[in-house]
């Protein structure tokens, strides 16, 4: 596992700024891996995006890209191109940038089932994938797992979206699946031993190789999530999520975002290290 940060360290220096003094900040943090926090907007170059890339490229930083949070996958008819170029904005720029993995949020229910909600949003994200290919861009969409039972996003959900599409995986938000229940389960080993082996029942025993997980403390109401807390500071084991990882010889990116996102990222580093 690699370790990182969602969003630019809070420790990263007024100049350059920016991403590129967030990968450099991130290289001197002893960490692997950045997601560039595009989370209100895609407001960036071309020439940044190759600034960008080389930046990371010459440190051996591995980057992914957060997409605007206003995608909706179930949108109305009227909404839906905007969402849809937010995601393909994220995608098209990000992989100029040298990012692998795009993330995103995929939207809501609106009190509809799951069942008929995947219906609209499978071929809508089936439709940019196809896109994103032809024009001979290979970035992995990746649907967040989401910490709120209102919203699109349950495990099952991203689940069935990967194995229908070709090109998307999960991006396993696992703060976001203790606190969706609501009620302190999904916390132990044996119940995060579950979600991987039903992870790699669903996608196959390779795609354990490269998994793409955010991470964090939470706090929680009967609805779900409430906020992100420092890892420390929550009910969330993350002791028992990594006996199960590594039991399951899992691999992949690990990026923080809680309040303290680099601190918690190098404790969560040194924890999978030392990890019997």
């Amino acid at each position: 596992m690699i370790f990182g940060t969602v969003g630019s360290p809070i420790s990263t220096a007024k100049k350059p700024g920016g991403s590129v003094g967030a990968i450099q900040r991130i290289k001197e943090l002893n960490l692997g891996t950045l997601e560039l926090g595009w989370v209100q907007s895609v407001r960036v170059s071309e020439a940044k995006c190759l600034e960008i890339q080389n930046t990371a490229n010459s440190i051996g930083v591995r980057l992914s890209v957060h997409a605007p949070y206003f995608i909706n996958l179930n949108s109305n008819e009227e909404e839906w191109p905007k969402s849809r170029k937010r995601l393909m904005d994220a995608a098209y720029y990000g992989n100029l940038a040298g990012a692998t993995d795009i993330i995103f949020h995929p939207g809501s229910y609106f009190e509809r089932p799951s069942s008929e909600v995947l219906k609209i949003a499978i071929p809508r994200l089936a439709e940019c994938v196809r896109e994103l290919r032809d024009n001979k861009n290979h970035a992995i969409l990746r649907p967040e797992t989401m910490g709120k039972s209102s919203m699109l996003g349950s495990f099952e959900d991203t689940l069935i979206m990967s194995r229908e599409i070709h090109g998307v995986f999960p991006c396993l938000d696992f703060a976001h699946l203790h606190a969706r229940p609501g009620n302190g389960t999904m916390n132990s080993q044996s119940e995060w031993q579950k979600i991987i082996e039903d992870y790699a029942s669903f996608l196959g025993a390779e795609s354990l190789d490269s998994l793409h997980i955010h991470m964090s403390g939470i706090e929680y109401t009967q609805k779900g999530e409430k906020n992100l807390l420092p890892i420390r500071e929550s009910d969330f084991n993350i002791t028992e999520l990594f006996k199960a990882l590594k039991s399951s010889g899992c691999s992949g990116r690990i990026l923080c975002e809680s309040p303290i996102m680099e601190e918690d990222a190098l404790y969560m580093q040194d924890l999978w290290a030392n990890l019997q």
